[in-house]
């Protein structure tokens, strides 16, 4: 009896076993194909197609873009082609529209703000019309010379007598809006021809009173000013001594025959010696700086501009020597743009003594150019150098002497004129 219970136990034990074992082989398959399926998953996920044809579709959230390659990547290195694939989904999917006009104006004024040229700017239509507004014939002013700081404008000058020095418009103010437009900044260009005015006409401009031109705070208010005709005489001259002054206020067309005039007016009179007044001068024709250096300067370089295509291309002087005379030159923080190549050539060519506070810095060249949608982009295209090579653009040039404007006082007026007068050769 004792054997065969022990046979019953045995045999129970086997079976019991036999059950487990199948148990974790349904188990263990089990696994197996969930562990398939999962790795089957990934290698199927890119692959549309074929999950199109087992009638799964596409996962939620999927898409082809998410698993692009390298090469397919570099395609979209433009933001053109990013914008088109953008505007390609909204045209095809899409159950929203937009206006393309606002668009376009929207998507170039927020790419203008990403790069690093303060002056890059997008005109649409309307804006460019205005800007190439016919500028022949005469028009009244506020009695304001505008200059141009990182894209926007400030009055460099206001004029005695005018109605903007009644409204107490000083030096340093920026323009923020003309006739309540605000959308923008406003560049010199644009504000000259905004206030493009018939006699009488009222123009209403807002103002920001900054501390200094980096300043982006400051206090605004807003003048309605009468435009008015006013005359202003871009070159001013006097007799000191033996030291002939000459104040040029703007690089116009005409600033190398006015200066060469006053040149040998001021020599007929007596100047053994010459001081060159260029404070508070915006710039203007580039031209005619090289022709204003060329009075002073024999031959050699006046100029360098670095430009996309040529590392630095240069502009010599051209044989119109008005005097060899002593020269002293007048700079300060307005001093800009192609004001500041007249300053760095008669400086690098040992040419003058520099006399002042450091120039402004705005030593680049905007171009603008129309676009085939209509409208137009303006932007940096060239730099200037000074002739021995140095930077002017955010840089300025700096004085030999070196003196800050007192108040009440023209002291760096005197000094230069004393500088002037003791460089007169015995």
């Amino acid at each position: 009896m004792a054997k065969h219970t022990d046979s019953s136990k045995i045999a129970a034990s086997a079976r019991k076993a036999r059950a487990r074992n199948v148990r974790l082989i349904k188990a263990f398959s089990f696994f197996a194909v969930v562990c398939l399926a999962f790795v089957g998953g990934f290698f199927v996920r890119g692959e549309i197609p074929l999950l199109e044809s087992l009638g799964m579709g596409g996962l939620p959230g999927d898409s082809q873009t998410s698993l692009r390659s390298d090469s397919s990547r570099d395609a979209y290195g433009s933001l053109g082609a990013r914008v088109g694939e953008v505007e390609d989904i909204l045209k095809n999917d899409s159950l929203d529209s937009y206006d393309l006009d606002t668009a376009t104006s929207n998507v170039l004024e927020a790419f203008a703000k990403t790069t690093q040229d303060p002056y890059l700017r997008y005109y649409d239509a309307n804006r460019y019309a205005a800007l190439m507004k016919d500028s022949a014939g005469s028009y009244a002013g506020i009695g304001v010379l505008f200059s141009e700081y990182n894209g926007r404008a400030y009055a460099v000058d206001v004029f005695e007598g005018s109605a903007a020095q009644a409204a107490d418009v000083r030096q340093g103010d920026f323009v923020v809006a003309i006739d309540g437009d605000r959308d923008h900044d406003w560049t010199t260009t644009e504000v000259a021809a905004a206030l493009r005015r018939d006699e009488g006409e009222d123009a209403v401009i807002t103002w920001r009173r900054a501390a200094s031109l980096e300043d982006e705070g400051g206090e605004e208010f807003t003048t309605t000013l009468s435009c008015s005709s006013y005359t202003v005489k871009n070159v001013v001259t006097e007799l000191s001594g033996s030291v002939g002054y000459i104040q040029l206020k703007q690089v116009t067309q005409n600033a190398s025959s006015l200066v060469s005039s006053a040149i040998s007016d001021l020599e007929s009179q007596g100047a053994l010696s010459f001081v060159l007044d260029i404070r508070d001068n915006p710039g203007g024709f580039l031209t005619q700086s090289v022709d204003v250096a060329s009075l002073f300067v024999k031959s050699g370089t006046v100029v360098k501009i670095q430009t996309k295509e040529a590392e630095e291309t240069t502009k010599n002087a051209n044989g119109t020597i008005a005097t060899d005379k002593p020269l002293v030159v007048l700079v300060n923080g307005n001093t800009a743009a192609s004001a500041e190549v007249l300053a760095a050539a008669l400086k690098d060519n040992q040419r003058a003594t520099l006399v002042g506070s450091t120039t402004l810095g705005k030593g680049s060249v905007q171009v603008t150019r129309d676009l085939s949608f209509g409208g137009a982009l303006r932007y940096t295209a060239a730099y200037y150098k000074s002739p021995l090579g140095h930077n002017i653009d955010q840089v300025g040039v700096v004085p030999d002497i070196a003196m800050g404007l007192s108040e009440g006082v023209d002291n760096q007026k005197a000094l230069a004129i004393e500088t002037a007068q003791s460089l007169v050769r015995e």
